[in-house]
């Protein structure tokens, strides 16, 4: 993933307004759903580093991504295309090139060769994990998924080669079991996840970069000591409500040696791809446990829910 905004697989316009939160799950990365625990961070806090030109970055509106299967040349393989509801299981894939042959050689970014998403159709599941990979080039990673319904997997990955771009791809994932989809969360300003209260000021606009500034505070007092992680201090995913469009974006800024602090704010500048409601995840990282704070979002409106100065305020359902 990169420095500023990346709209790989699910494309979003995030405008401000946040939903209900949700807690942090269990094992190497954070989950979202239904009230699960909090964990402990696996990662050692990452060497950071500032990426620019990598599709983070730059504030036109691209593409939305992850709603293909194939792109550039690759394809995403998914060996495990059902699971069930409850049950721990091994999801499994390959990146295959254009001679069908499984990929082993990936630019690392944010520390990591691929990043994998895992959302319920409904945005109400949520993973953000880091599988591992075998010589052969198969990736697996345990997952838990606790309601039945239809999932989407999305693989962030940079090939390891000179011309190579980064690339989002997505499949879809069934999850066996009883199955009652929930409605979207209603928006909000402010979310709660742990202990933790964070709100979200600014506004984005379709087809504008727009800045995002998402505080985080405890017990009443602003969080100044925020921790660097997977090489920067929070990590943004939105998600489109309806085709699950899907954007990354990362902090403005870096975390430099680690020591530099990032203030009471982490800022983000991000560019909705359309107007519609999105359901947005951020990651961060204090006293050494990753939590995850979940919102829905309109494009077209302030943080506020006053609609934007050109008169864009949208109705959710435009795309």
């Amino acid at each position: 993933m990169n420095t500023g905004l990346k709209i790989t697989t699910f494309a979003v316009a995030l405008a401000a307004t946040f939903g209900t939160a949700y807690g942090v799950g269990r094992g190497v990365d954070p989950v979202v759903a239904d009230n699960p625990p909090e964990h402990r961070d696996a990662h050692a806090s990452p060497a950071a580093k500032q990426q620019e030109g990598d599709g983070h970055a730059g504030h036109d509106t691209p593409p939305a991504g992850g709603l293909q299967i194939s792109e550039g040349g690759y394809t995403l393989d998914l060996r495990t295309p059902r699971v069930t509801a409850g049950q721990r299981a091994e999801l499994r894939f390959t990146v295959q090139d254009a001679d069908g042959r499984a990929v082993t050689a990936y630019q690392r970014e944010h520390d990591k060769e691929l990043h994998l998403i895992v959302a319920s159709r409904d945005l109400d599941t949520y993973r953000h994990l880091h599988p591992t990979r075998a010589a052969d080039g198969t990736w697996s990673t345990p997952v838990d998924l606790p309601r039945a319904g239809g999932y989407r997997v999305f693989a962030d990955f940079t090939p390891e080669r000179e011309d190579a771009r980064n690339l989002t791809l997505g499949t879809d994932l069934a999850v066996s079991g009883p199955y009652r989809p929930k409605e979207l969360p209603a928006p909000d300003t402010t979310a709660e996840v742990n202990g933790y209260e964070v709100r979200l000021d600014g506004a984005l606009r379709p087809g504008r970069a727009g800045e995002l500034k998402l505080k985080v505070s405890r017990d009443g007092k602003p969080v100044t000591d925020l921790q660097p992680y997977l090489g920067a201090y929070g990590h943004l995913v939105a998600l489109r409500s309806g085709d699950l469009a899907y954007l990354h974006v990362h902090p403005n800024g870096a975390p430099g040696d680690g020591t530099t602090r990032p203030g009471p704010g982490i800022s983000f500048t991000a560019t909705a791809p359309s107007a519609g409601s999105y359901r947005l995840f951020l990651d961060f990282k204090h006293d050494g446990e990753v939590h995850t704070a979940a919102f829905t979002v309109r494009a077209g409106e302030a943080a506020t829910g006053q609609d934007t100065p050109e008169g864009h305020a949208e109705d959710g359902h435009g795309h």
